[in-house]
């Protein structure tokens, strides 16, 4: 069988069309209220937007959800904060997941471990690390048998925020081994990132 053709959406703030996997849906609630649609299944009609905060901050400003829905439109002022919140509880979520999966391990020695054998899918860095902590493991995956070319590193969430996710205390360093929860924390973590993407970041990194 061939591959399955990625579906493509138009952003109805700029008009452009891009594969789903790029934008972000937004549907109206029951009571009209307009509310990011994280994994696009909401029933009903629904504007699609570029995945950048810039992008859903200008539809609000220019009044596109009520245009592209033809009806009154009850936006959140702070819609751009709301969907970059909702993206980062679905990013937590998968981490849990990932956990209990067995995918996902925790402590520094481990995680060195895992990096240095180039047996991980992922770095994952607390936003808050320690500029030292963080060199560290950067120099433990570049120890790897192919000095960590293909890894995924993630510094999208606080260690408090991981440390909720995870059901531990403050989490600082972690890495993921490969595997489907591992995959879907880090399609989620590209999304997040995509969102907050600007011109400055001066790396790779999720």
């Amino acid at each position: 069988m061939g591959r399955q053709k990625e579906i493509v959406r138009t952003c109805a703030l700029s008009r452009v069309e891009k594969p789903a996997s790029e934008l972000i849906r937004f549907a109206l609630s029951p009571d009209g209220v307009l509310a990011p649609d994280i994994d696009g299944k909401a029933p009903g009609r629904g504007v699609w937007i570029s995945l950048s905060r810039a992008a859903v901050e200008e539809a609000v400003k220019k009044k596109v959800f009520a245009r592209s829905l033809k009806t009154q439109v009850q936006v959140p002022s702070d819609l751009a904060l709301l969907t970059r919140t909702r993206l980062e509880q679905r990013l937590m979520g998968a981490l849990g997941l990932a956990r209990k999966a067995g995918q996902l391990i925790t402590g520094a020695a481990k995680v060195q471990s895992l990096l240095t054998k180039g047996e991980a899918a992922a770095l994952i860095t607390a936003r808050d690390a320690a500029p030292d902590g963080r060199r560290k493991m950067l120099q433990a995956a570049r120890r790897a048998p192919h000095g960590g070319i293909d890894l995924v590193h993630i510094e999208s969430l606080t260690s408090t925020q991981l440390g909720l996710a995870l059901g531990l205390e403050h989490v600082i360093h972690a890495a993921l081994a490969s595997g489907a929860a591992s995959h879907s924390v880090i399609e989620r973590a590209k999304r997040l990132a995509q969102f907050d993407a600007t011109d400055e970041r001066e790396d790779d990194s999720l």
